[in-house]
């Protein structure tokens, strides 16, 4: 199912996959206004689509994928413009400036509150009306959500954090949107691979982890903030490096089966 802001690919198990920061879709409207430095879209989750499709298939997931660029709209901000982290730098619900703090459009030309709130309709609502329907849908056949939002960034970027990010970030908003034994399952197969890894450290899940998540309802959201460095070229041209892929989806898969696994055994029965 493809509509215009997203791609929709159902499946008959709990597991729903979403991949908000994926698209790469410009409007030339919005396109003609950007700095040459963004028109590269350097801070697109490249690749996600194609690291998780196997693995969705082989587990039956729904997937929901972004057509459009982060550049044209955030996804994953609240609309009210609520910060995620507060007195942290963040990037805006329409965002006006990349990762590394460089000019997202030229000068005079970004968007005023009348075109965001625009965008906010066009882009931003449908996708979370999809979204919202899927997981009532996934809900009615099964009693419960797994939702994992899938994300990835570059390894090093100083504005948002110091150092090498770990590979594996796991958030669940300090707790607040899954089951903490869910949480923990997930980090003990971290703790088992070869990877660094967080839970809720510098990313914690973002609006949608937030605002979806509810344990109590019995969905279970968990953002997984992916280091690039482990399955991509972090540089131009971006390339998808398979070897590497393959390595770190042998890691992801069984914590996506860990997600079943707990559906399966303290949620359904």
């Amino acid at each position: 199912m493809q509509g215009e802001v997203f791609t929709l690919t159902r499946g008959s198990s709990p597991l729903l996959l979403n991949q908000p920061h994926v698209g790469l879709e410009v409007p030339a409207s919005i396109e003609r206004r950007l700095t040459e430095a963004a028109k590269a879209l350097p801070d697109t989750d490249w690749h996600i689509d194609r690291l998780y499709r196997d693995m969705a298939e082989t587990l039956d997931a729904t997937v929901l994928t972004a057509r459009f660029s982060r550049y044209v709209i955030d996804l994953n901000r609240d609309p009210k413009g609520v910060s995620l982290y507060p007195g942290q730098s963040v990037t805006e619900l329409c965002p006006t400036t990349l990762f590394d703090n460089g000019k997202l459009y030229q000068d005079g030309l970004e968007p005023d509150i009348e075109e965001i709130e625009t965008r906010h309709g066009v882009f931003w609502q449908p996708y979370h009306d999809v979204l919202a329907e899927e997981i009532e849908r996934i809900k009615a056949k099964h009693g419960y959500v797994l939702l994992y939002d899938c994300h990835s960034i570059r390894s090093v970027i100083p504005r948002f954090f110091d150092g090498r990010l770990p590979t594996l970030n796991i958030g669940t908003g300090d707790g607040i949107s899954a089951d903490p034994a869910l949480t923990q399952a997930v980090e003990k197969i971290a703790a088992a691979s070869p990877y660094s890894y967080a839970v809720n450290g510098r990313f914690k899940g973002g609006y949608i982890t937030r605002h979806y998540g509810d344990p109590a309802a019995n969905i279970h959201a968990l953002q997984m903030e992916l280091t690039q460095e482990d399955y991509m070229m972090e540089t131009p041209p971006y390339s998808y490096l398979p070897d590497k892929a393959a390595a770190l989806q042998s890691t992801l898969i069984v914590i996506l089966k860990t997600l079943l696994d707990f559906g399966r055994d303290r949620i359904a029965t």
